[in-house]
């Protein structure tokens, strides 16, 4: 059984009288601990299939299994639910709290944890220090490097020891020193076990995964 199924997704966005089909019939299979690059140019469907991987928005057709349970028919707290269990997100512009420190930001899915406030700091730490971090850890996140900032945000996608992670261009806004410390980091999850799943413009950096995918104009082309 493979930890992610989908089968014939689509997704149309509606603007008015005007459809856009952004997936067509997208079959993928990912397994358990591997890697994956989706690759493909600006438009075509790359970012979409992301975002219904990542629970952040609902196929139009088709079906999503995931651990082999189909999760079409649930609703939006279901989806949030299953969203902050199991699934970790790095995107290209960081998303951090610009008024919190490092390892406020890195606690913020901890919010609705059975955690005392103690045991969340505490977490976010361990998370901090798997990144090399720890001794930012009170520095608030507009005190921090490029790099820094995408560091405090895979510490972030950690804290709920999720089993997937998705990285939306993780290296993008990076210089390639940095984006390289960075790649390294996300190879260390896979090694534990984690699925990575990483979005990139870059064939070099889909060279390093397991497996590669090409989407162009909502369809998987290799």
């Amino acid at each position: 059984m493979s930890l992610i199924e989908l089968e014939g997704i689509s997704k149309t966005y509606k603007t008015g009288k005007i459809s856009f089909e952004a997936l067509r019939g997208v079959d993928l299979k990912i397994e358990k601990g591997e890697s994956l690059s989706i690759i493909g140019p600006s438009g075509s469907g790359k970012s979409t299939l992301m975002h219904i991987i990542g629970l952040l928005d609902k196929p139009t057709k088709g079906n999503y299994l995931l651990d082999g349970k189909n999760i079409n028919r649930h609703n939006s707290n279901k989806l949030a639910v299953l969203r902050n269990q199991k699934i970790g997100f790095v995107f290209q512009s960081f998303h951090l709290l610009q008024g919190s420190t490092a390892w406020e930001n890195v606690a913020l899915p901890l919010a609705y944890s059975r955690k005392n406030n103690k045991q969340k700091k505490e977490k976010a730490m361990k998370y901090l220090d798997l990144v090399g971090l720890k001794r930012w850890a009170s520095h608030k996140s507009n005190e921090l490097s490029g790099g820094q900032m995408q560091r405090v945000a895979i510490a972030r996608s950690l804290v709920n020891d999720p089993e997937i992670i998705l990285a939306d261009e993780p290296t993008g806004n990076l210089d390639s020193k940095t984006g390289e410390e960075i790649l390294k980091i996300l190879e260390e999850q896979k090694q534990r076990g984690i699925t990575v799943i990483l979005v990139t413009h870059d064939p070099e950096i889909s060279k390093r995964t397991d497996k590669t995918i090409k989407i162009l104009d909502g369809n998987i082309v290799k």
